[in-house]
């Protein structure tokens, strides 16, 4: 058996090979590669192995291909043996073999795996904010410190560094539209969960360096710290202003080079088209912060929270007046005022993320979302091929030019295929209408343990079934295939939708709530929590004749639990017994329509609602 591994460790192979130094670890047999040029992640070692079954081993990329290529490696069509040598300036790769003698019917396991490789090692604004906000439950100390840490990387202006890298502090300025309303949404979210508002006056310095030049859509560089530095909630305040000020003649968000859909980078690029979805995520972010602007002692602080009040209304107003297609919502309009996302497209005609985050932002109308998110389900999400699509149709053969995800071949990532991180958010807005059923069969068609059951499946699926990916493949002949795994945000908002929405426990700082939205199919279920000291038993369990909706905690009857009962984290074991009465839609939106409410019927190819 041979391994062959092609090593970069920088930016582009052709610039780091003269560079790259490996050797021979005797004690574990594993072949060591390093690149001692590197001077933004200085010291880094990467490793390969074969379990410690390697018997031979190079690592001249001449020594193994000869003059032949990968497909015929003279080393293996002319069986010469390798010559176990490492050393520096040579072509680099490592290649490891081994010998196996089997006896009939023996079987052996060999390990070598890899992940895809993503040459900067950065840190993404927006990306690790969403992760961090799935450690708000079990690990709100690590989230803390993140929300500090992305802080940093804002300019006194008010946007922040796309991304940047944490030796160095380089990064990207972008006029990408989104990345500054994570900030605000993300310490809501914290606060909501560790209940309390401190973090709120952690003095965090801004950065400072050179504005975009007005015709660049980007620019990689060094910025500086800047003297100034103010409270993390003025970074959010900050970040949210600058929000409001970009508005277009729709009265929607300016979408700029891209709104959390990169692709579409040549939407806004002329700072005129504006985006649907950003409408909705500032929508839920201002009445979520608002509160905590007027909560403060500063008279400014509570004048702020009433404009941020008036501003979330009248963005709502012009939502709903201009973006609403008939059976969903609209997702852009480009620079030139043609709409995207709407029935009469020939690419993109309905969009799941402008649909589910109608519904989370609380913003919508409630028999319009009910009708966005049954369109997705119409249309989106297809049962049969195990798929929920971020948008159809993909962007192939039409005149429309969003930027560069009509690069992506149709139905590959974000064009067209499904998109997990998108898909998630589906998932909790079935939850928010109270659509139990819908919620966790689209929570089971995007387990990936599900799409590797039978050896048919594998070799359709063709990735890591223990892991998310963050496509799948929508097109022949392709269809079902995985994308890129490992390097995705949507494990965070998968753990989201799994606990904090279908089986509905999440926690309020000492607090530990149990809200479940579960099928009726469902018995029940069981779950331990170990959470502050305190080992808790959950029982979520069907009413019946002689046990009544209702709840217990250790033994003791709760009042009017019949939907969700909470317990405190007291460093002491407990159990809460939940019978649980039929839900209808999230309380803390009491204008969806109930889940047993009649719904649009679903067609054929598109699942039911």
């Amino acid at each position: 058996m041979t391994a062959y591994t092609a090593w970069v460790m920088g930016t582009a192979r052709a610039k780091t090979a003269p560079f790259l130094v490996s050797r021979h670890d005797t004690v574990t047999g594993a072949l060591l590669m390093h690149n001692p040029w590197n001077q933004a992640f200085p010291g880094r070692v990467g490793f390969v192995d074969l379990d410690g079954r390697q018997s031979r081993w190079t690592t001249d990329r001449r020594e193994f291909l000869g003059r032949g290529s990968l497909a015929a490696p003279e080393a293996l069509t002319a069986m010469r043996p390798l010559s176990a040598s490492s050393w520096a300036g040579h072509d680099p790769c490592t290649v490891q073999q081994c010998e196996l003698t089997l006896a009939p019917g023996e079987t052996v396991e060999i390990v070598a795996r890899s992940a895809f490789y993503q040459a900067s090692g950065a840190f993404g604004f927006r990306d690790q904010l969403q992760d961090g906000m799935a450690l708000t439950f079990a690990m709100p100390a690590l989230a803390r410190q993140h929300l500090l840490r992305a802080a940093g990387r804002q300019f006194v202006e008010g946007d922040v560094q796309h991304w940047w890298l944490p030796h160095s502090g380089q990064g990207v300025r972008t006029r990408i539209s989104d990345d500054r309303v994570w900030l605000a949404f993300a310490t809501a979210t914290y606060i909501q969960a560790a209940d309390g508002t401190a973090v709120l006056d952690e003095r965090v310095a801004f950065l400072d360096g050179p504005p975009l030049a007005p015709e660049a859509h980007d620019d990689f560089a060094q910025p500086w710290i800047a003297d100034e530095t103010a409270s993390l909630f003025e970074h959010c305040a900050r970040a949210l202003n600058q929000t409001l000020e970009r508005f277009g003649e729709h009265g929607l968000p300016l979408i700029g080079t891209g709104d959390w859909n990169d692709g579409f980078n040549r939407i806004g690029d002329a700072g005129r088209g504006e985006s649907v979805w950003l409408g909705w995520l500032p929508l839920r972010t201002l009445r979520l912060f608002a509160p905590l602007a007027e909560a403060r002692d500063a008279p400014e602080d509570r004048a702020l929270a009433q404009r941020w009040r008036e501003r979330a209304e009248t963005l709502r107003l012009a939502l709903e007046n201009e973006a609403w297609d008939g059976e969903w919502y609209r997702r852009a309009t480009f620079d030139d005022g043609r709409w995207l996302g709407t029935h009469d497209n020939d690419a993109c005609r309905i969009d799941a993320i402008a649909q589910s985050w109608a519904v989370l932002s609380e913003g919508a109308d409630p028999e319009r979302a009910n009708q966005a998110m049954a369109s997705v389900s119409r249309h989106l999400i297809h049962p049969e091929q195990r798929l929920a699509l971020l948008f159809t149709p993909a962007f192939d053969r039409t005149a429309m030019e969003p930027g560069y995800i009509k690069g992506y071949p149709a139905g590959l990532r974000e064009n067209g295929g499904q998109y997990t991180h998108a898909a998630m958010w589906s998932i909790l807005a079935f939850v928010k209408l109270g659509q139990a059923e819908q919620a966790y069969r689209l929570f089971s068609l995007l387990n990936p343990i599900n799409h590797a059951l039978t050896p048919e499946d594998v070799a359709r699926y063709r990735v890591e079934p223990y892991v998310i990916a963050a496509d799948v493949y929508s097109e022949p002949p392709h269809v079902g295939r995985g994308g890129w795994t490992w390097y995705t945000g949507s494990a965070g908002w998968m753990h989201q939708a799994g606990v904090a929405g279908i089986l509905g426990i999440r926690r309020e700082g000492r607090r530990l709530i149990v809200s479940p939205c579960i099928p009726d199919t469902w018995p029940g279920f069981s779950a331990t929590v170990d959470l502050e000291g305190s080992a808790c038993v959950i029982r979520v369990e069907r009413p019946s004749e002689d046990r009544p909706a209702g709840a217990t905690l250790d033994g003791e009857p709760l009042p009017d639990s019949a939907f969700e009962a909470w317990l405190t984290l007291d460093g002491k074991p407990h159990l809460l017994i939940l019978r649980l009465a039929e839900r209808g839609p999230d309380p803390a939106w009491p204008g969806a329509v109930p889940r047993t409410s009649p719904t649009p019927t679903a067609s054929a190819d598109g699942g039911g609602s």
